[in-house]
């Protein structure tokens, strides 16, 4: 029977991490205690007694992890209660994110996560969360490169064995880096414009929410009272958040997104970028199947966009997969060219009646709005009923454009090595993705679809979405596009009688 390879700790600094992280779930308890027992000296002794546990707890949870690496697998060994051994084959691994979050960093720690490619959830993967920055960066080293050696030696048949030599040290190179002064992009996005509203309404939910165990719900109340019997107060301070929404959009935009760079390092698209958590997430380029290019309207008025990668097994795409922040698009068509290829043909315009569905959806609801409005105002005679009439007929006109937006933006093509789809107005999405990537054809059609002699073409992807969608084609796209891309599949359905 083999010896079982000595385990690693985390950093016993760690310790001074995890009591801290407890606070908030032992913050109700605690302060329940106090507010039960009066604040007494025995209130207070039983509230120590609680964070003395939690400061236990986490000592001897960090005593009882280990973690190795042997030879052809990573083993994560827990032994709290019961032992457990977590065991990742290297050869499933596709990818190790570093993330350091800012108590880690003032403690030189980080918080490393091994992507395997299962489609499970989180329970398929492992973390170490405390390791040295510079364990985490050899650790990242070693499984990558052992992970690429070990599906290598799978896929010729060669019997597993440890490195012989010291690996060769990494060679890496920079694909981009985003310059600081395009963090000013951040805004066009729209993604953190509403940040100033959240954040007030989340500190008026916790006042109301906490306000009856710290004592001070009946003020809040009060001055909710007080500011509803002053409007031009509640308008003013709506007024300043709209007027900060820009600024604050800039500033958490910058925060996410700090000194963004996407590398090429042995076989792997790294991407490092953050300002408070500095986070780096490798995508093993080899499942790399496509790319899909995000813009808003502001942002395309400006000529940038947002890129994801379309990975194979990857979870949390919208997080990991991004590829680019808001760029000018020559510089993302640039770094999707290297990554995947330059997708080359023009897209195909979906059928006039098309337009006609996105018209009508942009326009029909808010003059049915303003038709329900000028009666109720015949009815009751109140003059605000007409200002929703107004307001009512400058949004439907306002849905003109929008609707020959949303048209323009429809298209498909095929360049014979890459398949692109595109929709969305007030979000556009092109994906682009590989022929080899399609694993099926879906056809959808709904009533109204139907009815307008249109149809929805999804491209079944073994990658990111899982599906991507050609929206309302004519009967003949929805054939040709599948014919045209896998001739060899859709043959036996073409096929005419003699």
């Amino acid at each position: 029977m083999s010896e079982e390879p000595p385990g690693l700790k985390l950093s016993p600094k760690v310790l001074l991490i995890d009591p801290v992280r407890m606070l908030p779930s032992l913050l109700v308890p605690l302060a329940g205690v106090l507010f039960v027992g009066g604040f007494s000296a025995r209130s207070f002794g039983w509230a120590a007694v609680g964070v003395l546990g939690a400061v236990v707890f986490a000592v001897v949870r960090w005593a009882t992890f280990s973690y190795c690496v042997a030879y052809d697998r990573l083993e994560i060994r827990r032994s709290l209660v019961s032992r457990s051994v977590r065991t990742i084959p290297l050869e499933r691994i596709r990818g190790v994110d570093i993330s350091t979050p800012p108590m880690h960093r003032l403690l030189g720690l980080a918080v490393l996560k091994i992507d395997t490619g299962a489609s499970g959830g989180g329970e398929q993967e492992g973390e170490l969360d405390g390791v040295t920055v510079q364990e985490a960066e050899r650790l990242k080293g070693v499984l990558l490169r052992r992970a690429r050696a070990a599906r290598a030696e799978a896929a010729e048949g060669a019997p597993d064995a440890p490195p012989t030599a010291p690996p060769a040290p990494p060679e890496e190179r920079v694909i981009v880096k985003v310059p600081r002064a395009w963090l000013l992009y951040g805004p066009l996005s729209g993604s953190y414009l509403l940040t100033p509203f959240a954040l007030a309404g989340g500190a008026i939910g916790l006042a109301f929410q906490w306000g009856d165990d710290l004592g001070f719900r009946d003020l809040a109340w009060d001055a909710g009272q007080w500011l509803w019997q002053h409007p031009l107060l509640i308008v003013g301070a709506i007024l300043l958040l709209v007027l900060a929404m820009p600024f604050v959009a800039a500033v958490m935009y910058a925060v996410f997104n700090w000194d963004f760079t996407l590398k090429e390092r042995e076989g792997y698209l790294v991407a490092e970028r953050g300002l408070i958590t500095r986070r780096s997430v490798s995508l093993e380029a080899r499942r790399v199947r496509g790319y899909e290019i995000v813009d808003a309207i502001a942002e395309r008025k400006a000529g940038i966009v947002r890129m994801w990668a379309i990975v194979t097994g990857l979870g949390d795409s919208e997080t990991r997969g991004q590829l680019l922040p808001d760029v000018p698009r020559p510089v993302a068509l640039d770094v999707a060219a290297q990554a995947v290829g330059a997708f080359t043909a023009p897209l195909r315009p979906h059928p006039p009646v098309a337009r006609e569905r996105r018209l009508f959806r942009a326009i029909a609801p808010w003059v049915a709005v303003a038709v329900v409005a000028a009666v109720l105002a015949f009815v009751t005679s109140m003059g605000l009923w007409w200002t929703v009439v107004v307001v009512a007929l400058v949004l439907a006109g306002l849905g003109v454009p929008l609707g020959n937006d949303r048209y323009r933006s429809l298209g498909h093509g095929y360049d014979g090595a890459l398949l692109s789809v595109r929709s969305g107005s007030l979000r556009r999405a092109q994906a682009v993705f590989e022929r080899r990537a399609v694993v099926g054809w879906r056809l959808r059609q709904t009533w109204f679809q139907r009815r307008a002699g249109v149809l929805t073409l999804i491209a079944g992807v073994g990658a990111g979405k899982g599906g991507y969608e050609a929206v309302d084609v004519s009967p003949e796209q929805a054939v040709g596009l599948p014919a045209e891309v896998t001739p060899e599949w859709m043959a036996p359905f073409l096929r005419t009688s003699g």
